[in-house]
């Protein structure tokens, strides 16, 4: 497949952009949500739920944003998946909808019941979420039944096998990686230390898992090796991968908790770029019949539209990014907890 930087690969690139950059930000405070249940003091809780209180639901506007441009830019993919995932993404929205309702209800009245209710709540569902993208991420390597009409033939089982479940397994041990070294960046004192021992714990927990994932990657689906084959300066992507993982304790050990940070969030993005290189062109690909698989180019709006696009996301991504970063910089610093808090 040549490869050519026209409109269609441009909403591919970018469509791709504001999905990694929901998996970094939104990713660690899932990750926060499936550690919380190993936290047992109340307080420690507190401050576990507070580190992302200000910004956890600002994380979700770039899923929103990622599927509104889905939605306008590739609308033969965005239909076919959310028509044949219906289960699968009503699932989700209930998950996310259910952890923002334990979230804000759970500091509403000081009963140990109440608060251990909504506890459990907000881990169950930060892990259900990261699982289940990671199960439409596996979908999309193996394929899904499609038929000449570009409609999902199959059923909410199909969507479930050994490797999928595996894919969404990984998933929540980057994301559970990606929000202990947050929480080391939020907290101070003895819940610091044991968040310190717990990044060690959960980059072995991911390093199992990716290597495991990889090789049945390469053993039964060697066309996602294919790209890398073709050009092999794309193993730089790899690299990096590798790079970034291994350079978090390394910064954890010597107390430059930012660096291990931006280190965990070069590894998402290295590893969706991996994927992203993996599928290119398709998009969503079809098994058994690859010929029926939605591309960039045969599920795509018109060039047109992919202008007008274009031109609306250079208006309006510099706002999405300046309110990001505002809110980042005000809310900087150790989590202190204060009468206004969760």
């Amino acid at each position: 497949m040549e490869f050519t930087l026209d409109l269609n690969t441009i909403w591919f690139i970018l469509i791709g952009l504001l999905l990694t950059g929901y998996a970094i930000l939104d990713g660690f405070d899932l990750g926060i949500g499936a550690l919380h249940l190993l936290v047992k003091e109340d307080i420690d809780r507190r401050i576990m739920l507070n580190s992302i209180g200000p910004v956890w639901d600002g994380n979700e506007v770039w899923l929103v944003t990622g599927g509104g441009a889905l939605f306008a830019a590739f609308p033969h993919v965005y239909a076919t998946v959310f028509s044949g995932f219906y289960n699968a993404i009503i699932m989700l929205l209930f998950m996310l909808i259910f952890r923002a309702v334990a979230i804000e209800f759970r500091s509403k009245r000081p009963m140990k019941w109440w608060r251990q209710m909504w506890d459990v709540a907000f881990s169950v569902a930060s892990i259900l979420i990261a699982f289940l993208m990671g199960v439409a991420l596996g979908n999309i390597i193996t394929g899904i039944p499609l038929d000449a009409n570009k409609e999902y033939v199959g059923t909410f089982w199909n969507m479930i096998n050994p490797y999928t479940v595996l894919v969404g397994i990984t998933t929540v041990a980057l994301f559970m990686m990606h929000g202990s070294i947050y929480g080391v960046l939020k907290t101070e004192g003895e819940l610091n230390q044991r968040l310190k021992g717990w990044v060690n714990n959960s980059i072995i927990f991911f390093v199992i898992c990716y290597v495991t994932t990889t090789m049945a990657t390469l053993i039964y689906f060697p066309n996602m090796a294919k790209h890398f084959k073709d050009f092999p300066p794309l193993f730089a992507l790899a690299l990096i991968n590798m790079l970034a993982i291994a350079n978090i304790p390394r910064e954890i050990h010597h107390g430059r908790e930012f660096m291990a940070f931006l280190s965990s969030a070069a590894s998402i993005a290295s590893l969706l770029a991996l994927f992203a290189v993996g599928i290119f062109p398709n998009i969503v690909l079809s098994n058994p019949n690859p010929e029926f698989s939605l591309t960039i180019y045969n599920a795509a709006s018109s060039q047109k539209t992919l202008t007008i696009m274009l031109i609306i996301a250079a208006i309006g991504v510099p706002f999405v990014l300046a309110y990001t970063i505002s809110i980042y910089w005000i809310f900087r610093g150790k989590v202190k907890l204060t009468n206004m808090s969760y």
